[in-house]
């Protein structure tokens, strides 16, 4: 219920998780379809973009604006840094402040005057604002470090490598939102470079406890976590995609045409194939540079019927090669017996 700097940070990491999510699974996977000329009806979903913005904005966000109090002259409080977003983030449609200047919130008496709140793609939270200037600074005095630098011990003085004397740096340290936000760009730069797997939890209750299940909770955790949308999707969609030349590739031994080799482009293969199959064409649509499969009964179709064909050729395999072996050993004892039958009528 009190939610103060180090659960805003939290819910700024969700937040650009859940925006990665988002482009993903729902933005990407519909821009495919249309990359791909398939025929699709766009699926709306919410995008939490804009709430990343108000939070990460170089100019206008909320980290940018704590960052500007903990650095600028005079005299700073948590007050003065509230008065700052009440200012520039007064009218944004996912802020809200007791002493915005939008009249919508003037009269909301569940909102304390030292609080704000946002509205995150998991719900509203509000926020204390005491402590955030103080929690952002994060200073650690360059005397104490050089102090903890010159301890014998070799772990204390790993960990306060800003103490060595010869890397003492006038600059001011960076802040802790700043600190974090560096780390969330790199973290997100590193999973768009990955395919990642989502798993996602659902609490079934608040009192951890087994055999229990909120209806209620766990509706608004499916709702809020995307998955309604996500469900629209793949329904809507095609449960599996590949290019062409692997596809072909891993099923052309179910056709005569294409088994051994197809001489032909991969797609032309790819229609051979599926027709010679007698796959409902409901069931799959040909995109510029990959076949789309609805339905995974029909996936799970073509890997039954490869199973049992490859059963089949290992089957003819082993035939062929029983088959030459029990050949070359007749060859073989024929062609003693010849020699034995010579060399016996010669001294015969």
């Amino acid at each position: 219920q009190d939610n103060s700097f180090e659960q805003f940070i939290i819910n700024y990491c969700n937040e650009k998780l859940q925006q990665i999510f988002i482009e993903l699974t729902l933005k990407e996977e519909q821009e495919e379809y249309i990359r791909e000329g398939i025929e699709w009806t766009h699926i709306e979903y919410f995008n939490n973009a804009i709430i990343c913005d108000l939070i990460e904005n170089n100019q206008t966000g909320i980290l940018a604006m704590l960052d500007e109090e903990c650095l600028r002259p005079g005299t700073v409080t948590d007050d003065t840094f509230l008065e700052k977003l009440n200012q520039v983030c007064a009218t944004h449609q996912h802020f809200e402040s007791r002493l915005s200047k939008s009249s919508r919130f003037l009269n909301d008496t569940s909102l304390p005057h030292s609080c704000f709140r946002i509205q995150h793609y998991a719900g509203k939270v509000m926020y204390q604002v005491e402590g955030f200037v103080d929690k952002n600074n994060d200073l650690l005095y360059r005397d104490l470090s050089q102090a903890m630098w010159k301890a014998n011990h070799s772990l204390i003085k790993a960990l306060f490598p800003e103490g060595n004397p010869a890397k003492i740096n006038l600059k001011r340290p960076p802040t802790a939102g700043s600190q974090f936000k560096a780390s969330v760009a790199t973290l997100m730069k590193n999973l768009q470079t990955k395919n990642p797997n989502y798993i996602r939890c659902i609490k079934p209750n608040d009192k951890k406890a087994a055999h229990i299940f909120n209806e209620a909770l766990v509706c608004h955790q499916i709702r809020y976590l995307g998955l309604l949308e996500n469900v629209r999707v793949r329904r809507a969609g095609y449960a599996f995609r590949q290019l062409y030349e692997p596809c072909l590739e891993r099923y052309k031994m179910l056709c005569k045409q294409t088994w051994p080799h197809w001489r032909g482009p991969a797609r032309a293969g790819v229609e051979v194939l599926f027709n010679e199959l007698g796959i409902p064409e409901e069931e799959f649509s040909f995109g510029r540079s990959k076949i789309f499969i609805r339905n995974p009964r029909t996936l799970f179709k073509l890997e039954d019927l490869r199973k049992q064909r490859l059963e089949d050729l290992a089957t003819l395999i082993e035939k062929i090669y029983r088959g030459w072996k029990c050949r070359t050993r007749f060859l073989l004892m024929k062609k003693c017996q010849i020699v034995i039958a010579s060399w016996y009528r010669r001294h015969a």
